[in-house]
């Protein structure tokens, strides 16, 4: 499926990390091996499965998945990882995965029956990354660098009334509002830049706090391609809202009062790149759609950008 798409850049989601990049390393040969080449590699340890000695999700208990930083069975479960065909300037990597929650700016922390959830202790040493959240530079051939904001958010589920994991989805995706905005303690990405990643949020269906992802899709600085499928369209769920074709997700098999085809997954330029075409791996039929069910229940985004020489 990668190697029908041939990405230049291609940031994978969901991806196990380890120290010495083996596991990517034997990625990208069988992707080699199907004609897809990707000599830049890099990742980061993510906040996925980094362990804490406290009860992060109010349980009761220590020491399961939801304890660590972000949901993980081990170091490393779930992380990113970044191919590229392009040289990837390192030394200029910026890293927002350590970010306490508590410090982002208006940040929105959890509570229940008005005293913070699900400790004093707990927010003192919770990440906002449930992942991670990268600024990458990538030297694109006769232009300034193009700089990746690369991240995947928390599920807005899996939680209780205090809604532990909906307003960290949301802050998530607010991370990347105040960077723009000048309000962490780095500079904003000079353009051009690509923010893209899975935000596990869609602005019209679904859970979460779909009013953050609606207005963060309108801001000035970014441009939303909308990237389309026929395989989106054809799978229409009937009891969603927003436009089936921009879907890049099929839940429907995950349960039946499940979330069902939600537009979760983005690729979204600075204003100032011209934007060639882009679409959603999501055939509506044959092989090609067994494939791509096979590789995940998450669809391949892409986006073609006009690189000026």
């Amino acid at each position: 499926m990668i190697a029908e798409v041939d990405p230049d850049i291609l940031l994978l989601t969901g991806f196990d990390y380890d120290a010495g990049q083996v596991a990517l390393g034997a990625f990208a040969d069988q992707l080699d091996a199907a004609g897809a080449t990707y000599p830049h590699r890099f990742s980061l340890r993510p906040n996925s499965g980094m362990a804490t000695k406290l009860d992060l999700d109010g349980n009761g208990r220590t020491g399961e998945p939801r304890d660590a930083q972000g949901y993980g069975r081990f170091a490393g479960d779930g992380g990113m990882a970044l191919l590229s065909r392009y040289e990837i300037d390192r030394e200029g990597v910026q890293d927002l995965t350590g970010l306490l929650w508590k410090d982002l700016p208006g940040a929105t922390l959890p509570q229940l029956g008005g005293a913070p959830f699900p400790s004093t202790e707990a927010l003192e040493i919770q990440r906002l990354s449930t992942t991670g959240h990268w600024l990458v530079p990538i030297r694109w051939p006769g232009r300034a660098a193009l700089t990746l904001l690369a991240f995947a958010a928390t599920p807005p589920i899996f939680d209780g009334p205090e809604d532990r994991n909906g307003l960290r989805n949301a802050d998530e995706l607010r991370l990347w509002t105040r960077l723009l905005d000048g309000d962490l303690a780095l500079a904003p990405p000079a353009p051009p830049f690509v923010l893209l990643g899975n935000a596990n949020l869609d602005a019209q269906d679904g859970n979460g706090l779909r009013a953050v992802m609606a207005r963060f899709l309108t801001d000035s600085r970014l441009q939303d391609p909308r990237p389309a499928s026929p395989g989106g369209k054809a799978e229409a769920d009937p009891a969603q809202t927003g436009d089936p074709a921009l879907d890049t997700a099929d839940w429907r098999a995950v349960a039946e009062d499940g979330p069902g085809n939600l537009r979760v997954d983005y690729v979204l330029p600075s204003a100032d790149l011209t934007i060639a075409d882009s679409g959603v791996f999501w055939p509506s039929g044959g092989p090609a759609l067994d494939t791509a069910r096979a590789a995940s229940r998450h669809r391949l985004v892409w986006v073609d950008l006009v690189v000026d020489r």
